[in-house]
């Protein structure tokens, strides 16, 4: 049980980052739909333990350290060619976005340099990237359960002082926004999305669980947790939604109504998962390209660390508004071939041993 929810907590971690903690992306992908977007959580919980569970147990199954085997085994290999292109492109991507959004969660909280922000997580990274995929799962699971408990504290906090009613706020929510056409294309994508963000590094922690039933279970959990979260903080800025519309961390604008002191607070454990994010992104775009663990992952790493660095001054928002929609129709090739995986798992298992 202990190791279940060790790895539902760093899968939980692995894709909540800058865009989810600050509110930013639920805003986007539900609250600008106002009631509807309430649905659109409920189908991306279903969408997220299903899919959480099979990254996981295909790791564990084929006890691989990288994607790249797993991604071929289920795709073929022309379609295989393609989805292992867009999760090189997701993991590099979304890596150079944490770096910005690092950047900008200690401008906007504390009005530090941004590059001094993006610098700092950098070295941070680095040095968690030197120690053992364990270890890592270990770095990014233990910071999850501060996040875990502010977005229940605060959405129990949001929901109990309303002064008024969803259906009163709902055409202010739905004035917010949005590049998205529909509640339910906009819950598709954001699964899509974060399933291509986190579908390396959870296929990596499932080769790392000898025992694929806990492998399974983890990834389940997980993204049950994941969906819960997703659900809360929809309710939480929705509740306040009159108050932190056009904010660009609306979650962040929500708790400073409740207390300053605990702004601060959010604001670093946001900076703790851009963190586990980035280390996530990083961590599995080298072990794509290079067994982990040597001097030549050590360097590779670096190297796209730097490269990261520069390309994040373009900013975080302008990351975020470009990238992620076109990511999360990217995904779906990956999405299609997890859940065809799904039918061939018995064959799959016949043929590794």
């Amino acid at each position: 049980m202990i190791k279940v929810l060790k790895m539902g907590s760093a899968f939980i971690g692995i894709i909540i980052g800058a865009g989810f903690a600050s509110g930013n992306e639920i805003m986007t992908y539900f609250t600008s739909f106002g009631i509807a977007g309430i649905f659109g959580a409920i189908l991306c919980t279903a969408l997220f333990a299903y899919l959480g569970m099979v990254l996981t147990r295909l790791g564990s199954r084929m006890q691989t350290n990288s994607h790249k085997d797993v991604i071929y085994k289920i795709s073929g290999r022309y379609l295989g060619i393609i989805v292992d292109g867009i999760i090189i492109f997701t993991l590099f991507g979304v890596g150079v976005v944490m770096l910005a959004g690092a950047g900008a969660n200690l401008n906007q909280q504390f009005g530090l340099p941004s590059y001094f922000g993006s610098l700092l997580m950098i070295v941070l990274v680095f040095l968690t990237v030197l120690l053992n995929v364990d270890k890592v799962v270990g770095v990014i699971g233990s910071i999850t359960p501060f996040l875990i408990l502010t977005v229940i504290g605060v959405s129990i906090y949001s929901l109990s002082t309303m002064d008024t009613t969803f259906a009163v706020l709902d055409p202010v929510a739905k004035a917010v926004p949005t590049t998205l056409p529909n509640w339910f294309i906009s819950a598709i994508n954001y699964v899509s999305f974060n399933v291509a963000v986190g579908a390396s590094m959870s296929i990596v922690m499932g080769g790392a669980e000898k025992n694929e039933k806990t492998a399974a279970w983890g990834g389940f959990v997980g993204g049950l947790g994941l969906g819960i979260l997703i659900l809360l903080s929809h309710l939480a800025i929705f509740s306040q939604v009159d108050a932190v519309a056009g904010t660009e961390l609306p979650m962040l604008a929500v708790i400073n109504t409740i207390s300053p002191i605990l702004a601060v607070f959010m604001a670093i454990i946001l900076y703790g998962m851009i963190f586990n994010t980035a280390v996530s992104m990083f961590y599995a775009f080298g072990s794509r390209f290079i067994y982990n663990g040597t001097k030549k992952f050590k360097v590779f790493v670096a190297a796209s660390l730097l490269i990261g660095y520069v390309l994040s001054f373009y900013g975080f928002t302008n990351l975020v508004s470009y990238f992620y929609p076109l990511v999360g129709y990217l995904g779906l090739f990956l999405v299609g071939a997890l859940i065809f995986a799904t039918f061939r798992m018995p064959q799959l298992k016949n043929k590794e041993g």
